[in-house]
C-alpha cells in the first residue's frame, strides 16, 4: 500500500535509526530518562524515610517512583514525537534552553531580511 501522499520511503534512512524499544522510545532515550528520574527519586525517597526512620524503604519508593516517572515520560515523549522527524524533540528542546540563555543552540533563529554585504 503507498503512503498517502505517493512519495516512497527510503528505507534505508530507517536502518541509520536506534529502534523504538518501548512506548517510541530508544534504549538511550529511555536510559536518559531513568538516571533523571533516578536522581529526582532518591534523595526525595531517603529523606522522607528517614524521617520515619526506615531508611531502606526509601530505595523501593524510589524504585517505584523511577518506574512510574519512565513510564509517564515515555508515554509523553510517544505524543511528542509522533508525525515529527527524528531528534526534532531535542532541537526543541536545544532552543528552549537558547532562548533562557542556559547553552547556544547552533540553530539559526533570526527571521527577516538577510544581506551578503556585498554592494551591487
Amino acid at each position: 500500500m503507498a503512503p498517502a501522499n505517493d512519495s516512497v520511503e527510503f528505507l534505508p534512512d530507517r536502518l541509520n535509526d536506534e529502534p523504538s524499544v518501548f512506548k517510541g522510545c530508544s534504549v538511550t532515550e529511555l536510559t536518559t530518562l531513568a538516571i533523571v528520574a533516578g536522581v529526582l527519586w532518591l534523595p526525595i525517597s531517603l529523606l522522607i524515610t528517614a524521617i520515619f526512620g526506615a531508611i531502606t524503604m526509601g530505595f523501593g519508593i524510589a524504585g517505584v517512583g523511577v518506574v512510574g516517572t519512565v513510564v509517564l515520560a515515555a508515554g509523553r515523549f510517544q505524543k511528542l514525537k509522533s508525525g515529527r522527524p527524528n531528534g526534532f524533540y531535542l532541537q526543541q528542546l536545544r532552543c528552549w534552553l537558547d532562548s533562557r540563555g542556559i547553552v547556544k543552540a547552533p540553530f539559526i533563529r533570526r527571521s527577516g531580511y538577510w544581506d551578503i554585504g556585498r554592494s551591487v
